[in-house]
């Protein structure tokens, strides 16, 4: 991972995720654009990176948001990996 920016993207994505059902931001960041997709490469979608960063499925991410101390501590675990010796 390439550090702040992520601990920083993954800490929003906790926060938002954390918001009411109804809140915008959240129905943005789970919601597909409806129509028809462009012609070439697909666009790297924002829930890509997070699923790519974490390791996790969607659901598990978002479920594991819920509980902050926890989410908080998987996100520098991620972000920053010990390597143990021995």
């Amino acid at each position: 991972m390439n550090g702040r920016r992520n601990i920083f993207t993954l800490a929003y994505y906790g926060h938002t995720m954390r918001k009411q059902w109804s809140c915008l931001e959240k129905e943005i960041m789970q919601g597909t654009m409806p129509g028809a997709r462009r012609r070439g490469r697909p666009r790297t979608a924002w829930m890509d990176n997070i699923k790519k960063w974490t390791g996790l499925s969607v659901e598990e991410s978002s479920r594991m948001t819920e509980d902050r101390d926890k989410w908080r501590k998987y996100v520098h675990g991620v972000v920053n990996p010990r390597i143990e010796d021995g």
